[in-house]
């Protein structure tokens, strides 16, 4: 049934769980769990727990299988509005109790389109409709970036990479050949030189 699944594009698939096959839904929430996952690892190196941001990210996309109609265009699009809605919400919350230590959702992707070229917004606040603004924040995002590349070492820019690509520890450390703990260690001196420049802005 899943070989069935890959060959029909997300919009047919919903229309087949609208149908009764409940299947599609469990086929969906894999599919795109990595997209979830590359948020979470995104907002986790400003300071919030992966966990309970996949947590959120997962209740997003569910939501997103859930509404979606083919008025609102790209699923991957809608998906990925979803996750972020849900995930910047879940910080909003957080932050409220905890001082706000992640009161500025930005998202360290590199990504500015998804597959059919539809612009995303990831670095830019839920609360944000400005143009202008928009195209300021991104700006600020993708200087930050550098900022941070420019503080890390050879390892740490590809442990970075592969981070924000959605890769857990155990993949990376296969890729790079590389122990776990070393991977941990390369993410946490990571966060640290993150938190580091955000609190010098």
């Amino acid at each position: 049934m899943e070989k069935q699944y890959e060959a029909l594009t997300d919009e047919e698939l919903i229309e087949k769980l609208r149908a009764g096959e409940s299947g599609v839904m469990d086929f969906l929430l894999e599919k795109y769990k990595y997209l979830v996952r590359k948020k979470a690892n995104a907002v986790f190196l400003l300071g919030g727990d992966t966990d309970d941001l996949v947590q959120e990210g997962m209740i997003g996309l569910f939501k997103a299988v859930r509404d979606f109609d083919r008025s609102q265009g790209s699923f991957y699009y809608f998906a990925d509005l979803c996750i972020g809605r849900q995930i910047y919400h879940a910080i909003e919350a957080a932050s409220r109790k905890k001082h706000g230590p992640l009161n500025s959702y930005i998202s360290l992707s590199e990504d500015a389109s998804d597959t059919s070229g539809v612009p995303l917004a990831e670095s830019i606040s839920w609360r944000e409709d400005n143009p202008e603004q928009i195209l300021i924040e991104r700006e600020n995002v993708e200087q930050f970036l550098e900022e941070i590349r420019s503080n890390l070492s050879p390892l740490e820019q590809k442990v970075l990479t592969d981070y924000l690509d959605g890769m857990n520890y155990r993949q990376i450390a296969e890729k790079w050949n590389k122990p776990e703990k070393s991977i941990d260690n390369a993410l946490q001196r990571i966060k640290s030189k993150v938190q580091k420049l955000r609190s010098c802005k």
